[in-house]
């Protein structure tokens, strides 16, 4: 079944995006009951936090034949009628130094509009795919986790946290997902954040998302896997990578895909970097590097793989990484 696009618009002046899921889904009346429950009115919990016993239910519910048969969340879709988006507040540039472990890796081909991620580093070890329910649907998306006080934060887009008014359900993070293995484990989220544009309405500037997760057989995450470095407020027209996990034909989710080359400033209906870039849905939240270091796979995480125009189709665009979002990966690595 594929679903229908529908528009999404506020009254403020902010653009919201069209998206669509695709994919064959059943169970639904299954999916649904498999759902965070809620708490009680005296004890409701804030917007995204995940009880333990919903965490738990999390990780019992991704078996690998539902990881399989997850639909890929489109990245975002904007079109010519859509109107522009207020521009992300600036600050001073910042940088977080990596925490991943250095290792060697092959070069690679840069610019590159979208193949597999061959040369390994710590990269491969770093991102991963996103699983959620989404509106009662298995869904993927994809992620990265990052150096944080707390070893536990995972950037994403905002789209792959909520959507449409809801938050995800059933949130997972599966560091170095490939070919249906999942070599460091599943990760259940304790909680997931978005910038507070993205929250309210939808802003595709701030298409921003995080999550912190749980420990898993008492170890952070970051102690397993390691976290790549942040970089805010850093400009635009610089050279970058693209990472993420794409499930919409031509691909099928169980390889690591990556653009890379010298982005550019949206000059359309956002502030965003563009790229070229061919992933398809499924890479949204997948992480885009300044400063990489293809010897060792390491970087500063400076945005995500957010949307693209339905009339550029080979240009991915990620939202800039400012004030707002450096607030946000405060907020979540202090969580």
């Amino acid at each position: 079944m594929i679903g229908r696009p529908r528009s999404l618009r506020s009254s403020g002046g902010t653009t919201r995006v069209r998206h669509t899921v695709l994919g064959t889904l059943a169970g639904v009346a299954a999916l649904l009951a498999t759902g965070v429950t809620a708490a009680p009115a005296s004890a409701a919990p804030e917007p995204g936090a995940m009880a333990p016993s919903a965490q738990e239910r999390a990780l019992d519910f991704w078996t690998p034949q539902r990881m399989r048969a997850a639909t890929p969340l489109d990245v975002l879709s904007v079109d010519r009628s859509d109107v522009r988006a207020s521009a992300p507040r600036k600050g001073k540039a910042t940088v977080v130094a990596p925490s991943a472990p250095v290792s060697d890796v092959g070069p690679m081909a840069i610019p590159h509009g979208g193949g597999p991620w061959s040369g390994g580093g710590a990269v491969a070890k770093t991102a991963g795919r996103v699983f959620f329910t989404y509106q009662g649907r298995t869904a993927s998306c994809s992620g990265n986790a990052v150096t944080s006080a707390n070893k536990s934060t995972v950037l994403t887009a905002g789209h792959c946290v909520k959507m449409q008014g809801a938050w995800h359900t059933n949130w997972v993070f599966v560091p170095g997902y490939h070919d249906g293995q999942r070599p460091y484990g599943t990760w259940a989220a304790s909680k997931t954040l978005s910038t507070p544009q993205w929250t309210a309405s939808e802003d595709i500037n701030y298409d921003i998302g995080a999550a912190v997760v749980a420990p898993l057989d008492g170890k952070q995450l970051t102690d397993v896997v390691g976290g790549q470095g942040l970089g805010f407020n850093t400009g635009y027209n610089k050279p970058m990578y693209s990472f993420g996990f794409p499930a919409a034909a031509p691909y099928d989710g169980e390889k690591f895909i990556y653009c890379s080359g010298t982005t550019f400033r949206d000059f359309l209906l956002s502030s965003d970097h563009g790229l070229t870039c061919n992933m398809t849905g499924g890479s949204s939240g997948g992480p885009w590097f300044t400063q990489f270091d293809e010897a060792t796979g390491t970087g500063l995480q400076s945005s995500v793989n957010s949307f693209k125009y339905n009339f550029l189709p080979n240009a991915m665009y990620g939202p800039y990484f400012g004030a707002d979002a450096q607030n946000l990966y405060q907020s979540a690595q202090s969580s």
